[in-house]
């Protein structure tokens, strides 16, 4: 065991103990009259002394020093009562530590890592055995305290483990802990006084791969967009990989992907058992135990896997024996006596007069108590199914008899004649009969010749079948072996075919469990016209049509129902295309309600995300045949550099389950191996095809011609065991030509995929997938991103590289929000359906944490309300949400606008809808002396030289009154003087701080009263009438009052010359964006404001590393002030 280090004296301990092995740093040592048969007198002395002492105060025979070369003090860092655990304490420091010890420049450094190290690994150890006896873990609860302090995210962030480790930060470990959370990954280190904190988000992880360096033989490599991180010296570093694996891909399929997984993370673990299992299902117990298999006759050691609706058992030996016990299939649950022979037993008994016999299980009495409680929740619902399921056969029944109508008679009683010939075809699909009975005993073709040899080899598989069933159990319950596979892989029987398929995707526990459920569906479904719809019927008579099942109107229309009905139950997935072709094989071999529940289970546990528009769990699988091909023909990869165009070929075999490219007949075997062994059977029959092509692929010119070769290879797969007549292969690429193509018996090409290609497991693909999910989900958020930029990069100034940073703060920004704002922000806020640049947006309170971050117009507290009126003027649609194509021309405006473009946004920022009516009613500033409209409009220079502003206002008007003829632009709307006192203040708020603060103040006074008094003026003016003299004492007469009332009365003017003249009141004070531009014009500082270059880059650089802390103390903040009002009422 790991000891804390303690010093000791090695001069006065070498006579009690000997040295066995040494290196540059450790000393391995064995205590004298231990291990050495015999010895001297000292030797003899020494064990004698040990066996006599009380046992507290014995020595461990066996330790490890850390040594300091030079020193006569050294420290003990691990002990040991055997040789064997003593030698893999050695191992483990001469693999993970020795070769790092080697990079630091003093002894001290070498002594403070080391300890630290033994350190974190004892607190570790500790922790791990809390964690097995299932204990009150307190060392969590102190990680956890440790967790929030040091990195301040609120409570929403959930710390899952923690591991002591090494962070490389170049050729330097940094020893810490790393932290696992729901969002992130953490480190923290304080070592020779120095401290890092480093945090990455899991949805910014591109590659997770365990590899080496020159100083460690296995670390983790966490790979960003930016940087590589390693991290090394784990206690148990597959422990950790899996866990971070496993994080990266629930983080990034629900915040990329859109999905809200609830997935427990028992559950995560992918063993062909679990994989079966409802998505839904939690995990409870993982109990290993031994069961008893009448087959063997013996009992068989395992592990039981227990859910809220499920019993499972898979053997440690993979493929020996796996059962799956649905708790509705239960009878009882009893614990039996203990016996040596049959420790802590206990019995579950199925309907079907079958128990199953568990012993060796740990905390029995906890387990059957937990089972018991399970089973009676699951049986009162089954109970109440019972009770419905009477007269739900009755509904449906009556539903059935209602549509055995007529095509020409209505198709429900009160429905208008004059309705008839308006009825569409959805609802003239409710006059069919829902078929009882599969498609193929509808249309079999018997009577042909030559099908008695497959008759007969029918008969044979039945009765192979028929004998496996007594053995081994003929139920969703059955003992699943290697026997069943074998079975499976010569082909099930054309009699058994669908209802095998049931058992094995356990689809006949959804079928029992919701009883109605499927006429509900179509019920609802039917008549209904969506996007969806178009789609099924679009696609109906492409589905099998060479097959006489899908040539007439009850083919199809069962086909229709089946696709209608689960495009309602998920519209999700909806309808993609693909569904098509697999559903009407399955309506070949199952009642049309089986077919659904199949359908159900390939959509949603069997292919994971493989159905929707971005097909991401086919493109997945098609980074694992990649990799598989590599790893498995490496010549054919040699020679095919780029395995893309294999990837692309072979889509389709993964999507339609080769049923769209071998002959029907073949391909039904490959549906059959599928259905036992999942996505496994796929991959290892398509490097089976790929390795029987191989050497015509390697003399392939390009990849039209790879793609022919696997085409006719396909089309040749043959099953001439089958008692079916063969059908052509409608979806086939290619037909026969001239040259005769050699023909592939379906069995063979099946029995080679499992003996050269079936050693991989379900959880070494998943294992894999979890990698390539990785890959692909980034390579989609990649697409996105320059796919976006694209679009913004023409209507913006911002150069390429900011705007590329822009866009990643933006998209975080809008993660932060989705990390700790509960799970409806997610669907909101980020839809992959949508076009590329609004596929991220974010809101009000995010839009204002990137403004104060980004924006050059700082105005200390009056920032946060300028953010706010800067986002009401983006949201165009009044969504509460914004695109990031809005924020970059915002930013584009405010760093490289001219002029009058910063001026413009700044006044329509003070104008509804940007300015709200509370913002309005605030305090009026006309009181300072700043803003007095009596100060003269005379100011002297510093040269002595005086401007007189009267004249230049004249002048404006002049210049102004011109541009109304010629502008064509639309005119915004005026100013009031409630909204320029608010323009006036962002202006002070904007000028704060500056260099040039006092002649900004200055200068901003002086135009203040000039706009002032021009309001006041065109205010008069109105009140007075548009000829109005005091207008023209005021202004002299050089501007005439046709082009002084053509500035004023623009707004108010009247198209009929009859009409009376609006009353005017106090609140008609207004002045117009074209007064403020030429008044802002007039001062050479404001222009030198508004026109000095800005740098976007710092701001990028600090926001960066900013972003998070604003968002944390912000949410901390938050979380405190929402604890606290409880407490105050």
């Amino acid at each position: 065991m790991w000891l804390k280090p303690e010093e000791v004296l090695l001069k006065n301990a070498l006579k009690l103990w000997v040295t066995q092995k040494s290196s540059g740093y450790f000393i391995l040592q064995r205590r004298r009259g231990h291990g050495d048969g015999g010895g001297r007198f000292t030797g003899r002395l020494v064990g004698a002394l040990d066996a006599v002492l009380d046992s507290n105060a014995r020595v461990a025979p066996f330790r490890i020093l850390l040594q300091v070369p030079g020193s006569q003090v050294y420290s003990a860092i691990a002990c040991g009562a055997t040789a064997e655990e003593i030698n893999q304490h050695w191992e483990w420091l001469e693999q993970n530590l020795l070769h790092t010890l080697s990079v630091f420049d003093n002894k001290e450094d070498i002594v403070s890592f080391v300890k630290g190290k033994v350190k974190a690994l004892i607190a570790e150890e500790t922790s791990s055995k809390l964690a097995e006896q299932e204990e009150d873990p307190e060392k969590f609860r102190e990680a956890l305290v440790k967790f929030e302090s040091r990195f301040n995210f609120p409570e929403a962030e959930k710390l899952i483990t923690y591991y002591s480790c090494c962070c490389w930060k170049g050729k330097v470990p940094r020893q810490g802990w790393l932290y696992l959370s729901i969002n992130h990954l953490c480190f923290y280190s304080f070592f020779l006084g120095k401290e890092l904190k480093l945090i990455i988000p899991w949805v910014e992880v591109q590659k997770l791969e365990r590899t080496s360096n020159v100083f460690m033989t296995d670390t983790v490599r966490v790979t960003t967009a930016n940087k590589e991180r390693d991290f090394s010296t784990f206690l148990n570093i597959a422990e950790a990989f899996r866990i971070m694996e496993q994080l990266a891909d629930v983080t990034l399929r629900r915040l990329l992907d859109n999905e809200i997984f609830e997935l427990d993370p028992g559950l995560q673990d992918p063993t062909q058992i679990t994989k079966r299992l409802p998505r839904k299902e939690k995990l409870h117990e993982v109990v290993d135990c031994s069961l008893w298999t009448p087959f063997s006759r013996c009992h068989t050691a395992g592990t039981m896997y227990t859910s809220d609706s499920y019993i499972c058992f898979a053997s440690k030996e993979n493929g020996c024996c796996t059962v799956i016990i649905p708790l509705r299939e239960v009878i009882s649950i009893e614990k039996m006596e203990d016996t040596s022979l049959l420790p802590n037993p206990i019995i579950i008994s199925i309907r079907s007069k079958t128990a199953f016999q568990f012993i060796e299980l740990k905390d029995r009495d906890t387990l059957v108590e937990n089972l018991l409680q399970r089973f009676k929740e699951v049986n009162s619902s089954n109970t109440l199914h019972c009770n419905n399921l009477q007269n739900n056969n009755q509904n449906s029944l009556a539903f059935g008899s209602m549509c055995t109508l007529g095509d020409d008679e209505p198709a429900c009683l009160g429905t208008e004649a004059s309705h008839g010939k308006e009825r569409s075809e959805c609802e003239k699909e409710n006059n069919y009969l829902l078929n009882a009975e599969a498609l193929r005993s509808d249309f079999h073709q018997s009577g042909m010749p030559g099908l008695d040899f497959g008759k007969s080899r029918e008969q044979i598989k039945e009765s192979l079948w028929d004998d496996h069933f007594v053995e081994y159990g003929r139920t969703v319950c059955m003992f699943r072996t290697e026997k069943i596979r074998k079975l499976v892989a010569m082909g099930i029987p054309e009699s058994l075919r669908g209802k095998l398929w049931l058992l094995f995707s356990d689809a006949q526990t959804d079928l029992a469990s919701h009883p109605g459920y499927y006429v509900h569906l179509v019920e609802a479904s039917m008549g209904r016209c969506c996007m969806a719809r178009e789609e099924i019927e679009r696609d109906l008579h492409r589905s099998l049509p060479e097959h006489p099942a899908f040539q007439s109107e009850t083919g199809i229309a069962a086909l229709r129902r089946v696709l209608t009905a689960y495009a309602h139950r998920n519209p999700k997935i909806g309808y993609c295309q693909s569904m098509n072709i697999l559903t009407s094989v399955l309506l070949l071999y199952a009642k049309e309600e089986e077919a659904f529940w199949l359908l159900v289970a390939v959509c949603e546990r069997m292919l994971p995300d493989y159905f929707n528009h971005r097909v991401i769990g086919a493109q997945v699988d098609q980074s694992v045949f990649e990799e598989l091909i590599k790893e498995q023909l490496p010549e054919l990869a040699e020679h095919m550099k780029d395995l893309t165009a294999l990837a692309s070929i072979s889509l389709s075999w993964f999507l339609t389950l080769f049923l769209s490219i071998m002959p029907l007949e073949s391909a039904v075997n490959v549906v059959d191996c599928f259905f036992y062994d999942g996505i496994k059977a796929i991959f290892q029959l398509g490097l089976a095809i790929l390795e029987a092509n191989a050497v015509d692929l390697c003399n392939s010119k390009d990849d039209g011609q790879a793609l022919m070769i696997l085409s006719r290879f396909l089309e040749h797969v043959k099953n001439e065991e089958s008692p079916l007549p063969p059908i052509g292969n409608h979806h086939a690429f290619f037909s026969d030509d001239q040259e005769p193509s050699p023909v592939t018996e379906i069995a063979n090409l099946i029995h080679d995929s499992y003996e050269k290609f079936g050693d991989h497991s379900v959880e070494q693909i998943e294992h894999m997938r979890y990698k390539h999910r990785i890959r692909v989900l980034q390579s989609h958020e990649d697409t996105t991103k320059q796919n976006v930029l694209r679009v913004v990069i023409p209507d913006v100034s911002i150069l390429p590289e900011d705007l590329e940073e822009l866009y990643d703060l933006f998209k975080r920004e809008h993660l932060l929000r989705c990390y700790w704002a509960g799970g409806s922000a997610v669907p909101e806020r980020h839809d992959p359906s949508r076009p590329y640049a609004e596929q991220y947006r974010i809101d009000a309170q995010q839009f204002a944490g990137l403004f104060r971050l980004l924006s050059p117009w700082t105005c200390g507290e009056h920032t946060e309300l300028l953010a706010h009126r800067t986002f009401r003027l983006l949201d165009d649609n009044m969504d509460q949400l914004i695109e990031f194509k809005a924020l970059a021309s915002c930013l584009d405006v405010m760093y490289n606008g001219e002029m009058n473009e910063k001026i413009k946004l700044l006044y329509k920022l003070h104008i509804p809808p940007a300015l709200t009516e509370n913002e309005r009613d605030s305090q009026s500033p006309l009181k300072n002396p700043l803003l007095s409209t009596s100060r003269p409009l005379i100011i002297g220079k510093s040269n002595g030289d005086a401007v007189d502003y009267q004249k230049q206002l004249k002048q404006m008007l002049k210049d102004l009154a011109k541009e109304k003829d010629t502008k064509t632009e639309k005119e915004l709307p005026k100013m009031s003087q409630k909204e320029f006192i608010q323009f006036c203040k962002t202006l002070y708020s904007m000028f704060h701080e500056d260099p040039e603060e006092n002649d900004l103040y200055q200068a901003i006074a002086t135009v203040t009263t000039l706009l002032l008094q021009i309001g006041e003026v065109g205010q008069r003016s109105l009140s007075l009438g548009s000829g109005s003299d005091e207008f023209s004492e005021d202004l002299q007469p050089e501007a005439s009052a046709s082009e002084q009332d053509a500035v004023f009365t623009d707004t108010v003017k009247s198209p009929h010359k009859d009409s009376q003249p609006s009353p005017v009141t106090e609140g008609d004070w207004t002045v117009s964006f074209e007064h403020i531009l030429a008044s802002l014009l007039t001062e050479q500082s404001l222009v030198n404001f508004f026109e000095k270059p800005l740098e976007l880059k710092p701001k990028l650089e600090n926001a960066k590393l900013n972003q998070y802390s604003l968002r944390t103390n912000g949410m901390s903040c938050q979380s405190r002030s929402e604890h606290a009002k409880p407490n105050m009422q």
